[in-house]
């Protein structure tokens, strides 16, 4: 199944989708140095998000959030690439500065944690393959 959406950051990324329906705060609410959730009380909470695609409806928080994403970057501990069904600009500029291909306007409901998916940021494309 393909599904196609709004480019937001270039690049193609494959592998293994984590969804959740809760917003992220990537400032305070992941970890850095991990790539876990540390958010208490988060869906995702303790999980890590890093060298997945992570699908989620919208970000949150502070906007030191997209260095905090350059950090995870840094680390290698970012995600491969991200899919939102509403980005805002902590996220977008996020992506942007990490250079994770990223796509929003997506219907995340399609989605579920454990597939795999290729995100083709360059044509805003998101296709489930398993």
């Amino acid at each position: 199944m393909k599904l196609e959406g709004r480019k937001i950051y270039k690049g193609t990324a494959e592998a293994e989708a984590i969804v959740t329906k809760d917003g992220i705060s990537f400032y305070g609410g992941v970890d850095p140095d991990t790539g876990k959730i540390v958010e208490v009380g988060h869906e995702l909470e303790g999980q890590s998000i890093a060298g997945k695609i992570l699908v989620f409806p919208t970000g949150k928080g502070s906007t030191v959030g997209s260095y905090t994403m350059y950090r995870m970057k840094k680390n290698n501990m970012a995600p491969a690439a991200i899919v939102n069904k509403q980005i805002d600009t902590i996220i977008a500029v996020g992506c942007i500065i990490s250079e994770i291909p990223c796509v929003d306007k997506i219907d995340i409901g399609n989605i579920k944690t454990g597939q795999k998916l290729i995100v083709n940021g360059s044509e805003g494309t998101i296709e489930i393959i398993e």
